[in-house]
């Protein structure tokens, strides 16, 4: 048996001296050092105790060799573990107490702190890189760059990715083999990308959007990166003419336009601008295409499932949709409560089926019976429409989730921090449109009797337990939250009474 993902880009690659990436920084890499190093990691991974199956968390700043280090999981059979970097060590402790991974591989700055939660679980820490010995970069250095890739099959595990749910608890995404390279082909033929194309890489690569649809679309390709650690519209601008693609979020391309570089002569030798994880506003695709003379190319995805719909490479790419299913893919919408296909332009719980769509949720077999119908078809929670030209509209969702700047955030889980606070009754976390950020996190926050609990006040609190990009960018304070007579907090009366917040420029309140 083969190692069912890497033999697929093994396959499709080019001359081992063509050009992977080249990094912000200068670094080149070719394809023939991507085969060598990442052998020399997954010796470095055998050698320190990962068997198939095990788990391998990493929390380390975006890099080549972070890169690498996910090729070399799939090679020793082991399961990727990608974690936010902006992860505090309160949210690390349940990732590792529910993973359960052999190895988590960290950045030197944060080893500290990491090696005592990892051991706590059992788990070995160890950096990716850093001065001096002991570091499986180091470790890796001593290695054969031959390696003999662990057989894995179609079903086996490739990645577990963790998504969260209304109720603020993590939920491990468990994805195959099967389902990256199913994802990964069909997006190579839909998008049309060859092995002349050049991406500029700006996303991060511990989120799906980075890892699995831009570096996995690259590699099935045999195509070129232009890596940069983060984004930055200035740079990215500058990287135009030397590309022929870009992969973004909608925060992308909001500041892209604030940049006076960007015209169409800067643009010209792109082909290809593709947006996701979050709504591109109608506005601005129309701005992007009044500068640009492109049409940006929207399409929808998840965690779970990878890429569902697309907006056509050829044909009217419009806005405000995600365009089509993917070929492979059934989409359909259903009644949220009976799971009763709906009639076209009908508003319902979009579900999808196919190659891409997960296995299941680690270690929850009930959360996961709960989240696929009988016929296999997976409840998205995700709220839409399919309009008479067959575009697929979403309009909402079913679950309490806020994207903002390309990122999910879950507000029971910021709440719970917020609640817990002195000073606080009570709090409700919502999402409100925002001109940067697709969405800006908002707490509506009722203060206990007596208190003068301030924003500032309660941004400082959470600071230290929440990641960064959750932090809310306004905090309001109300006498009460409005209630239905269940007794539920009525957000989308929140959402209504504060959705011109971020058009206001008072200050937190």
């Amino acid at each position: 048996m083969s190692n069912h993902l890497f033999d697929i880009f093994r396959s499709r690659m080019p001359k081992p001296g063509r050009l992977l990436m080249r990094t912000d920084d200068g670094r080149v890499l070719t394809y023939g050092d991507m085969l060598a190093r990442s052998a020399q990691l997954a010796h470095a991974l055998l050698q320190l105790g990962v068997e198939p199956g095990d788990r391998v968390a990493v929390q380390v700043e975006k890099s080549p060799e972070a890169m690498l280090l996910y090729l070399a999981c799939l090679r020793a059979g082991a399961v990727f573990l990608p974690l936010n970097t902006a992860y505090t060590l309160a949210e690390l402790a349940y990732f590792f107490g529910d993973a359960e991974p052999r190895l988590v591989v960290c950045d030197p700055a944060r080893v500290a702190g990491i090696d005592a939660l990892a051991q706590k679980c059992g788990a070995l820490a160890v950096t990716l890189d850093g001065k001096g010995e002991g570091s499986l970069a180091d470790q890796a250095s001593r290695q054969s760059p031959d390696f003999h890739d662990v057989a894995r099959g179609p079903d086996d595990l490739a990645a577990i990715l963790y998504t969260s749910g209304t109720t603020g608890r993590s939920k491990g995404a468990m994805l195959s083999h099967e389902n990256l390279a199913s994802n990964a082909r069909v997006l190579v033929d839909y998008w049309r990308f060859t092995s002349d194309d050049v991406l500029i890489h700006a996303l991060p690569i511990f989120h799906t959007h980075g890892l699995f649809v831009a570096t996995n679309v690259i590699l099935m390709a045999g195509a070129s990166m232009l890596f940069e650690q983060k984004f930055d519209a200035g740079r990215v601008v500058a990287l135009l003419p030397d590309a022929t693609a870009l992969m973004g979020v909608p925060t992308f391309y909001v500041r892209l336009l604030q940049q006076d570089g960007l015209t169409r002569e800067a643009a010209r030798n792109i082909r290809l601008f593709v947006s996701g994880s979050a709504p591109l506003l109608a506005e601005t695709h129309r701005a992007w295409r009044e500068r640009t003379g492109h049409a940006i190319l929207e399409r929808y995805g998840m965690t779970e499932t990878n890429m569902n719909t697309s907006n056509p490479y050829d044909g009217e790419r419009r806005a405000g949709t995600v365009g089509f299913p993917l070929p492979g893919v059934s989409l359909r919408i259903a009644d949220p409560d009976t799971g009763r296909p709906l009639a076209q332009s009908e508003v319902g719980m979009i579900e999808v089926k196919g190659p891409n769509v997960f296995s299941g949720y680690w270690r929850m077999p009930e959360k996961t019976k709960a989240e696929f119908r009988a016929d296999g078809f997976f409840i998205t929670g995700d709220l839409g429409m399919i309009d008479p030209d067959g575009y697929v509209h979403i309009v909402g969702r079913g679950k309490d989730l806020i994207i903002s700047g390309g990122y999910n955030i879950y507000p029971k889980e910021l709440e719970s921090e917020i609640d817990a606070l002195d000073g606080v009754l009570e709090s409700a976390v919502i999402g409100v449109a925002h001109p940067d950020f697709g969405e800006g996190v908002t707490a509506v926050v009722v203060r206990s009797p007596a208190s003068t609990v301030t924003a500032a006040e309660i941004l400082n609190a959470i600071a230290a337990r929440v990641a960064k990009y959750k932090h809310p960018k306004r905090v309001v304070f109300v006498d009460e939250l409005p209630r239905n007579t269940m007794g539920k907090v009525q957000k989308n009366l929140l959402r209504d009474t504060y959705k011109d917040l971020f058009s206001i420029s008072s200050p937190a309140s």
